[in-house]
C-alpha cells in the first residue's frame, strides 16, 4: 500500500503538523507512506519538495505564481486581515503526483499556490482528503466565524467587505462546484463540528465524510516532571503558571487572545483578588510586544516554538493550559498539553468538544464568556489535589484516544476499503 500525502508545508503550522504526524504514525505501521510537499523545512527523506524536482524555468514560475495567487484581493481594500485561499494559479503538482506510483493520494492543507482548483479532479488514484479547516467549502476564507454563506453560494463576503452577490467569493465557490462536481472523494475531519459544517456547505452534502482524531507522539509528548521543565526554561518554581499559544497567538483573532486578557484581569481583580502574584502567564507562538498589554499578571513571552522537545518542556512546566479559540476544527495544543500532564481550560465549542471533558480533564467556559474562562482557569488552579487529579486524567484521555497507533490504525481501514473497492471496479470492468 503506497500512499502519498499532498501538503504545502511538512512541518511548519498546525496543518502541516497533523498531516506530517499521521505520515509518521503510517511509516512506523510499516505502511510506504511518502509527503510530496511545496516547502520542506525538516529533514526526513520520506518528505520531498516539488521545487528541486523541476526545472529552474519552472520553479521560477512557481514562485511567480506564489505572488499572483493572491492578487485578486487587491480589489478588496476593506478586506479583513484574514488567511484567504483562491487556487487558481496552475503548477505541476498533479503530473508530480501521478507519477509517484503511490496506490492513493491524501490531501491535506493545500494552499499558498501549492494546489489548484482544477488539479484535484486530475489525480486518477483514489482520493482522500483530510480538512484542517474549511477552506474547501467556501468562496476562500479559512474560518468563516458566524457567516453561513458558504451554506447556498457565498457572494457579499464580510471578509472581503463587499455588499456584491456576485463578488469574488461568489465565483470561487462556483469554481469549486464546477471543478469538483463529479469528484469522487472521501472526506475525513479531525472533529465532528468540522464534519458538521462540510455537511451544511454547498459543496459536500452529500459526500462520505469521516470523523478521525488527530493523534500525537505520547513518548515524545509526555510529563518531564514541572520542577525540572521550570528550571530547565528559567521559569519561576514557586508560581502558578498559565501557558497560552498559537501560531500567532496574540495576533490571530481567532486564537482568542482578546477573551483571555479580561479573563485573566477577572482573575486577578476578582476570582484571585489579593493573590494575583501567585500566578503568572506564559505565552508562545509571539514575542513581547513594544507596549505589553495589561494583563493583571506578569508575562513571559517565548516567541516561536517549532521543535516538539521545547513544547514538551513548556507543557510540563504549566499548571494550566488556556486554549481560548473562537474556532478550531480540532486544537492540537490542547492534546499536547494534556499528554504533558496539563489540564485544558477552553470554550465549549468547535473541535475542543472532542478533546476537553468538562471538570474531567479540564474546564470548558461558556462561549465567549471571558469572565467563565477566568472562573475555569481558578477552578482549575485553586485545589491542587483536584489539579493532580485533573492531570492524570488528561495524560489518560490522551493515551486511551490520541494516540498515533489509534490513528494511523484508523486511516488504514480506510485506505484498505477504498483501494479494495478501487480494485474490484477495475475487476469489472475487465
Amino acid at each position: 500500500m503506497r500512499i502519498l500525502h499532498l501538503n504545502t508545508y511538512d512541518i511548519r503550522g498546525g496543518a502541516a503538523r497533523a498531516a506530517y504526524r499521521l505520515h509518521c504514525g503510517l511509516r512506523r505501521a510499516s505502511l510506504d507512506s511518502r509527503m510530496l510537499v511545496l516547502h520542506k523545512d525538516g529533514d526526513d527523506p520520506s518528505v520531498t519538495s516539488m521545487l528541486p524536482l523541476l526545472g529552474r524555468l519552472a520553479r521560477e514560475y512557481t514562485k511567480a505564481m506564489l505572488r499572483l495567487e493572491l492578487v485578486p484581493l487587491h480589489l478588496y481594500s476593506r478586506r479583513q486581515p484574514v488567511p484567504w485561499g483562491l487556487a487558481w494559479a496552475p503548477n505541476p503538482v498533479a503530473r508530480l503526483a501521478g507519477q509517484s506510483g503511490a496506490d492513493l493520494v491524501h490531501l491535506h492543507w493545500m494552499n499558498h499556490g501549492f494546489m489548484p482548483v482544477a488539479s484535484i479532479p486530475r489525480l486518477k488514484q483514489p482520493l482522500v482528503w483530510t480538512f484542517q479547516d474549511l477552506w474547501a467549502v467556501t468562496g476562500g476564507c479559512h474560518y468563516p466565524g458566524d457567516c453561513t454563506r458558504y451554506r447556498q453560494a457565498c457572494g457579499a463576503c464580510p471578509q472581503l467587505g463587499s455588499t456584491r452577490q456576485h463578488d469574488l467569493s461568489y465565483w470561487t465557490l462556483w469554481r469549486k462546484k464546477r471543478c469538483w462536481r463529479n469528484l469522487d472523494l472521501t472526506i475525513v475531519t479531525p472533529s465532528r463540528w468540522m464534519a458538521e459544517c462540510i455537511k451544511s456547505g454547498a459543496l459536500f452534502r452529500d459526500a462520505r465524510v469521516a470523523v478521525i482524531l488527530t493523534g500525537l507522539d505520547t513518548d515524545r509528548y509526555r510529563p518531564l516532571g514541572r520542577r525540572l521543565a521550570r528550571q530547565t526554561l528559567s521559569l519561576p518554581t514557586d508560581k502558578k503558571l498559565i501557558l497560552f499559544g498559537a501560531v500567532n497567538s496574540t495576533s490571530d483573532p481567532r486564537k482568542g487572545f482578546q477573551y483571555l486578557q479580561p479573563a485573566l484581569r477577572r482573575l486577578a481583580d476578582e476570582e484571585w483578588a489579593g493573590r494575583a502574584e501567585q500566578a503568572e502567564l506564559i505565552v508562545f507562538g509571539a514575542s513581547e510586544p513594544p507596549d505589553p498589554p495589561d494583563l493583571g499578571m506578569r508575562a513571559h513571552y517565548q516567541g516561536h516554538l517549532h521543535d516538539d522537545i521545547s513544547l514538551a518542556l513548556l507543557y510540563s512546566a504549566a499548571d494550566v493550559m488556556v486554549v481560548p479559540s473562537v474556532q478550531e476544527a480540532f486544537g492540537q495544543t490542547a492534546t499536547e498539553a494534556m499528554a504533558c500532564g496539563a489540564p485544558v481550560v477552553a470554550f465549549g465549542a468547535t473541535g475542543l468538544l472532542d478533546i476537553v471533558e468538562h471538570r474531567h480533564t479540564g474546564y470548558l467556559a461558556q462561549p465567549y464568556e471571558a469572565g467563565d474562562l477566568a472562573r475555569g482557569i481558578a477552578w482549575v488552579l485553586e485545589d491542587d489535589a483536584r489539579h493532580a487529579e485533573l492531570a492524570r486524567r488528561a495524560r489518560r484521555r490522551i493515551e486511551d484516544q490520541f494516540t498515533l497507533p489509534r490513528m494511523a490504525g484508523r486511516y488504514i481501514d480506510l485506505y484498505t476499503e477504498l483501494l479494495d473497492r478501487a480494485s474490484a471496479a477495475k475487476d469489472n470492468d475487465r
